[in-house]
């Protein structure tokens, strides 16, 4: 079949990201006509089909392929516009595709009877687009073209119900975050220009690429490059600071969570970082390092005080984003990779899962009238028997994000946290306080899910009386994509050893020289640690929120600093947003009293100099010119009359000159 084609690798990849920009312009021109969702179905089940069949197939561990087309000159450059398939690109492009098929499969039923449901296809259609031509662009200048598409579509994604304040918000505060990062990105687009003097990944990381020429990657223009590029990941992967957008982006439909929060655009931040990695230079790679550490920490931190089910799952993406970048840091990249694809898969299930409890819960809140938030862990409880599937699917998710055995999670966070290991102790000194701090991350990420997992599904139900008849499984429509996306959170899918991560397909095909030693007693000790401790974890989180033998005060100091993420967001709000909008009114009054104050004061002198001007211009200077004009003018007419050609005006002429001459000779 794959030879009666004879479709090239480039030009699957071309129809790839074309099949879903198709769908989004035949629906934008439909209209309200298209609410069945099948185009964008259709258009993301062919893309993913050719992603796998005619693409990452045929690139994954073999010679990889490119392809460059003349956009425009300026001066004596040339910038290109191309495809670049090599196994970093390829296996990006296929998770964006194997991970938005199942959302969109499962959003058919989930959106269904949405007013705005035309919409949320278009969008929907228009960020698969845009992503998956991030993942496969050969020129950093297009790749910020595809970086910034990708955040326009999360923000209409966000924005979908428009009519809610928050979402509007929500949408903004996207928007403007991620605003801070592409400012960094464009940065390290100029830095690497006035460097190399192209923007082409081949020229600038190929085999024989300028990043392997005799160059100094310390200098400061290298190292303001580097740093450029990770603010530009930091906002799209809400790394802390720049996370307080995530939690909020929950806003949005939870099938777009599971999407574009979850598997896709977020990880963009890291996919961007690996395929540029060889720009680094130690301080920025140290950077990263710490940055991402911080944000695993506070953000596992954040997610034990959360009582909504999705953001308590956003805190953790933020978290394992942390994880994902500390690998970047320590030159572990591949191993960033690996638990990107593994995070994938066990995320988008964690929030499919939550929407089906969402779904649930919110009918049963419609069908009785009774007013209290479907998404609060509170209102929750005893879920396990009427959604016994459900149940199941979002245990099997929330292994895989603690890293337990048997699970594809279990391998790529141990990659992570055995490679920070090694790494800290070549490193020596303060750096054994990273994998240190991972391994915290690690427990409380145990701790965290399985406490949505017994305050969700176990203990007695917390619903409003009379409601639990009304909850049951959800459509087999929903429930397929699930199964799918569990089978994927297995480890059998990245490897055939389940306890070594070794083997897996993805670690082989990068083949990364790390810089530091391998240990093998780490390869033991670590993952038998981390199995432990969750199950400590999990026993703890059983007798407190299933038992309800919770020893400690909600209402405490520590518990109410995670519920408000230490209170970032009142800070943001009070000295930066009310700073803004308040050094903002001032420079209005500054603007309007005094600057147009000025100008208004020096208009009316000018306009009225300019009427004296124009008075004296008329009436002085015109009269005075008028007046010689004139006077010339009668003289000239005058003096006409003495040569006109008459002879009788001659003589006449000539006689009064006589008289006169006899005149004044009598009268002298």
């Amino acid at each position: 079949m794959k030879e009666l084609l004879n479709i090239s690798p480039i030009n699957a990849s071309i129809l790839v990201v074309l099949f879903p920009l198709l769908a989004f312009f035949i629906q934008a021109i439909q209209g309200k006509k298209s609410t069945s969702g099948l185009l964008s179905i259709i258009a993301i089940t062919l893309s993913t089909v050719l992603s796998g069949w005619f693409v990452f197939t045929e690139i994954w561990n073999n010679i990889p392929q490119h392809v460059s087309y003349d956009w425009f000159r300026i001066g004596n450059k040339t910038f290109n516009i191309g495809i670049l398939l090599n196994n970093l690109s390829v296996l990006m492009l296929f998770i964006v595709c194997i991970v938005a098929l199942p959302v969109h499969i499962y959003s058919k039923v989930y959106m269904k009877g949405d007013p705005g449901i035309h919409r949320y296809w278009m969008y929907l259609s228009l960020f698969c687009f845009a992503m998956l031509g991030l993942c496969i662009s050969r020129n950093l200048l297009v790749s910020y073209i595809f970086w910034e598409l990708v955040g326009f579509a999360s923000y209409l994604l966000i924005g979908f119900w428009f009519t809610k304040d928050a979402a509007v918000a929500a949408n903004k505060k996207a928007f403007l975050i991620n605003r801070i990062g592409d400012l960094g990105f464009l940065i390290g687009i100029a830095a690497v220009f006035t460097s190399f003097g192209t923007l082409d990944l081949v020229e600038l990381f190929g085999k024989q690429g300028l990043l392997y020429t005799a160059i100094d990657k310390n200098t400061g223009l290298m190292t303001l490059a580097g740093l450029g590029f990770f603010l530009g990941a930091m906002a799209k992967s809400a790394q802390f600071p720049l996370h307080l957008w995530l939690p909020d982006a929950m806003e949005g439909p939870t099938s777009v969570s599971s999407l574009i929060h979850a598997a896709t655009m977020v990880a963009a931040g890291v996919f961007l970082l690996c395929t540029i990695f060889p720009l680094f230079n130690e301080n920025v790679l140290l950077i990263i390092t710490i940055v991402g550490t911080v944000t695993a920490v506070s953000a596992a931190y954040f997610a034990l005080g959360q009582y909504d089910i999705k953001k308590v799952l956003a805190f953790s993406t933020i978290s394992q984003l942390g994880y994902m970048m500390v690998a970047v840091g320590i030159g572990a990249w591949d191993a960033a990779l690996f638990h990107l694809a593994t995070h994938a898969f066990f995320k988008c299930l964690l929030f499919l899962c939550a929407g089906a409890v969402i779904h649930e819960v919110a009918h049963a809140k419609a069908e009785s009238g009774q007013d209290f938030d479907p998404q609060d862990l509170r209102n929750m409880g005893g879920l396990r028997m009427p959604m016994p599937k459900t149940f199941v699917l979002m245990t099997i998710a929330s292994l895989a994000l603690a890293g337990f055995p048997l699970t594809s999670g279990f391998l790529s966070k141990d990659a992570i946290v055995i490679a920070s290991f090694e790494w800290a102790l070549d490193q020596g000194g303060g750096a054994i306080a990273i994998p240190i701090l991972l391994v915290l991350v690690s427990i409380l990420t145990a701790f965290y899910i399985g406490r949505l997992i017994f305050k969700t599904f176990l203990g007695p139900s917390r619903l409003p009386q009379g409601l639990n008849k009304h909850i049951h499984e959800v459509s087999t429509t929903m429930l397929y994509p699930m199964y799918f996306l569990a089978i994927c959170s297995l480890f059998f899918v990245f490897s055939i050893n389940p306890i070594s991560y070794h083997q897996s397909g993805i670690l082989a095909g990068f083949s990364v020289n790390y810089t530091f030693a391998e240990i093998h007693s780490l390869h033991v000790f670590i993952p038998v640690v981390l199995t432990l401790t969750a199950l400590l974890s999990w026993i703890i989180g059983y007798r407190w929120y299933v038992l309800d033998r919770y020893p400690l005060n909600a209402e405490s100091r520590w518990i109410r600093a995670a519920t408000n993420q230490l209170g970032m967001n009142e800070f943001i709000n009070n000295k930066i947003v009310k700073s803004t909008l308040t050094l903002s009114k001032i420079s209005f009054w500054v603007d309007k009293t005094l600057v147009d104050g000025v100008i208004n004061v020096v208009r009316n002198i000018v306009i009225s100099l300019s009427k004296i001007a124009a008075w004296w211009d008329r009436h002085i200077v015109d009269g005075i010119v008028n007046s010689i004009a004139g006077t010339a003018y009668y003289l000239g007419h005058l003096l006409r009359w003495v040569q006109n050609g008459r002879i009788q005006n001659y003589l006449g002429f000539a006689f009064t000159v006589v008289l006169i001459g006899i005149l004044y000779l009598i009268l002298r």
